[in-house]
């Protein structure tokens, strides 16, 4: 039985990386199988509902109004555009309904819209969950009355590399929004974005910020960069392609973070679309059971609904037999040495 820790040290997560290929793709199988139907995939949609004019400074982000990416700012979009949108995911097949919004951080007068678009999605039935920037924790407060269940804020990278790519926020701050939406007892959704320059040993400070959690976020987000053209990251990219993360460090990655979160949903996110389809199985053997359908995540292309539906039929893979939202207030991962039911 495997235990769940959130002890680990940042030697162990090293060590794992450092494992011979095949042995860590073998143990991270054996940890999935435990834990997770392996057959199943989890499906989420990702919707803009708010795009651009971030004042961030964020190297990867083609929404800050640092980047000269093309990309105009809007509005937040009507609660009834939101909610028709659901609508059509859920009918696609989609389970969890996420949305982002491209704040720094969401202003009171923005809650009341936002509450009723939490309260429309999950009355359809969908899991829902928002990306909004820092949360003070009255506003946690107010996404957990309406009923949201997932609040996804990422780490982004290791924190040694995190100002190299973002000043305008400190690595704390990531950490404090998390807290909040934890007290509030929203499930966390955290995970961060491979392949912008950092090193190996920043990809195990990232696993291990997030392992070492009180508790291990319910969902953990693993993005390969997508260089936009007029980002900081993408034209360093542009001009130094070597940079840019291979497919079986990619791998390592998804299988780490499955062997130190055992619980948790480890979803292939950002960047999909430009990986083969023997990558991505690669990255569904390692652990990954959830992926983002659709053609679009936010403002970057995605593989899209009928790619998605070819590769698992190649695969035997099958969307995840939905079951009530797991509550942030349920399983706990202690830091003491603690074993936990496998799924069935």
């Amino acid at each position: 039985m495997t235990l769940i820790r959130t002890d680990w040290t940042r030697e162990e997560i090293a060590d794992l990386f450092d494992l011979p290929f095949a042995e860590l793709l073998f143990r991270a199988a054996t940890v999935h199988r435990e834990f997770h139907p392996p057959e199943q995939v989890q499906l989420c949609t990702l919707l803009s509902i708010k795009t651009g004019g971030c004042p961030e400074d964020c190297g990867y982000c083609s929404q800050s109004v640092k980047a000269d990416s093309g990309v105009e700012a809007t509005k937040l979009m009507d609660v009834r555009a939101v909610l028709q949108s659901a609508a059509q995911a859920k009918d696609a097949g989609s389970q969890r309904f996420c949305m982002g919004a491209a704040w720094r951080n969401p202003k009171d007068r923005d809650m009341p819209a936002i509450v009723e678009i939490v309260k429309g999605v999950r009355a359809m039935g969908l899991e829902t969950c928002m990306t909004l920037g820092m949360l003070t924790p009255k506003q946690a407060d107010m996404l957990k009355e309406a009923g949201l269940d997932y609040y996804n804020h990422n780490v982004d990278t290791g924190p040694e590399y995190y100002e190299r790519v973002i000043s305008t926020r400190k690595y704390q701050d990531r950490l404090d929004t998390l807290q909040n939406v934890r007290d509030a007892g929203i499930n966390v959704c955290s995970g961060g974005i491979v392949g912008m320059g950092e090193t190996r040993e920043d990809r195990v400070g990232f696993v291990h910020t997030l392992a070492t959690l009180e508790r291990h976020p319910e969902s953990v987000p693993v993005n390969a960069l997508v260089p936009v053209k007029g980002t900081v990251l993408g034209d360093m990219l542009a001009d130094t392609p070597l940079a840019k993360i291979d497919d079986i460090e990619f791998v390592r990655t998804v299988a780490v973070a499955r062997i130190a979160m055992p619980m948790s949903m480890v979803r292939l996110s950002a960047g999909r679309e430009s990986m083969s389809e023997a990558t991505q199985a690669l990255c569904f053997l390692a652990g990954a059971n959830s992926i983002f359908t659709g053609d679009t995540l936010l403002t970057a292309p995605n593989a899209g609904d009928d790619s998605d539906s070819a590769l698992f039929a190649k695969l035997g893979l099958t969307p995840l037999v939905q079951e009530e939202p797991m509550r942030a207030t349920g399983r706990s991962c202690k830091r003491t040495s603690e074993t936990m039911e496998p799924a069935e």
